[in-house]
Order: C-alpha cells, then structure tokens, then sequence
C-alpha cells in the first residue's frame, strides 16, 4: 500500500470492497499538482485486470482508458495549453510482465495543472476531493 490516505477512502460503488485513495497533493515548482491514487480491496492493492471489462482485457495500456475519462470528469477545471490539456498520468509500479501492463497494481501517479480561476474558488481539500471523484468515477469506466 502507498500509505494512509489523504482524505478518506471512498467506495468505488456503493457497498463494494473496493476502495479508492491518494496521497497528500504537493504542488511543484512548475505549477503543477501532483499525487498517488490508488484502488485496495481489503487494505491490499488491486490490480487494473481487477476492473477490467468482463468481456476480456482491451490491447494497449489501461492509462489509454484510464486518461480519457479523468480528463474528461475533470473537464474546464484542468489548464489547456496550446490545445492540449495539462494532465500526466504514470503508472506508479510497472507490470513485472511489459506484455500484460493490465496486470499492474492500481496505483498511479498523477500530475495536474489547473485553471487558476478555478482553483482561486476552491479549498485544498475541496480540489483533492473532487480529484479523487474524478478517479473513482474514471476507474468505473475501465470496465467497458
């Protein structure tokens, strides 16, 4: 486990095991906003597979899927420049196996900058709670 959470975990659904956290965002020098989320069932890590569509796990990386839909939730509240929104997304420990990069644990490095009109409106802990909805929300997305 990456640590104690931040803020307090949530449920990925209502009533399920699996739960979701982060660690305290620090903010760069460069602006920008990072942290660790994660997903534990249990207090163990699961892996991407885990929330995986049933169907069979997609080609490509699950930041492919998981990106999108973060940045998406996260829409008009992540900086754009030069067209581009400024959200980075790493996987925090690689899969042992390069091949299967769904079998990694769930646990992910993010990097944000934000509109700093918005942000100005908004505690710290009010920006790192809608962040982490923003995951939960794009982690129930997986599974399509």
């Amino acid at each position: 486990m990456p640590g104690p959470s931040y803020l307090r975990e949530l449920e990925l659904r209502p009533g399920d095991p699996h739960q979701v956290g982060m660690s305290q965002p620090q903010t760069l020098a460069d602006g920008w906003w990072v942290t660790l989320m994660w997903c534990e069932r249990e207090g163990d890590l699961v892996t991407f597979r885990d929330l995986g569509p049933e169907y069979g796990i997609p080609p490509g990386s699950p930041l492919m899927r998981l990106g999108p839909g973060l940045s998406g939730t996260l829409s008009g509240l992540i900086l754009e420049e030069s067209g581009r929104q400024q959200l980075r997304l790493r996987l925090a420990q690689p899969p042992a196996n390069d091949e299967a990069p769904w079998e990694a644990p769930l646990v992910v490095l993010a990097g944000f900058r934000f509109e700093p009109a918005r942000v100005l409106t908004m505690r710290d802990s009010e920006l790192a709670q809608t962040v982490l909805r923003a995951f939960r929300d794009a982690l129930l997305r997986l599974s399509y």
